[in-house]
């Protein structure tokens, strides 16, 4: 895999975790300086954030493995 797609890669899921653990954090401990509709809805927040963030990997190495398919495809058309 190209070092660049690994890299980004490797950077959503670190930014899945830090978002996993604030919304965790929001959702324990958000009722002692928030108001505790305002808490969930941080907290909602966060997650979503967390689960997009371990979603997009997949999708772009799909989409990094189907693009490396097309060129190779190409490539042995014109041989």
């Amino acid at each position: 895999m190209d070092e660049k797609v690994r890299k980004r890669i490797v950077m959503f899921y670190l930014a899945g975790i830090v978002n996993a653990f604030l919304g965790l954090y929001v959702l324990i401990e958000g009722s002692a300086f928030l108001g505790r509709d305002t808490a969930r809805l941080l907290a909602l927040f966060f997650l979503v954030f967390a689960a997009v963030d371990f979603w997009f990997p997949s999708a772009i190495k799909k989409k990094w493995l189907k693009e490396q398919a097309q060129l190779k495809a190409q490539g042995e058309k014109k041989t």
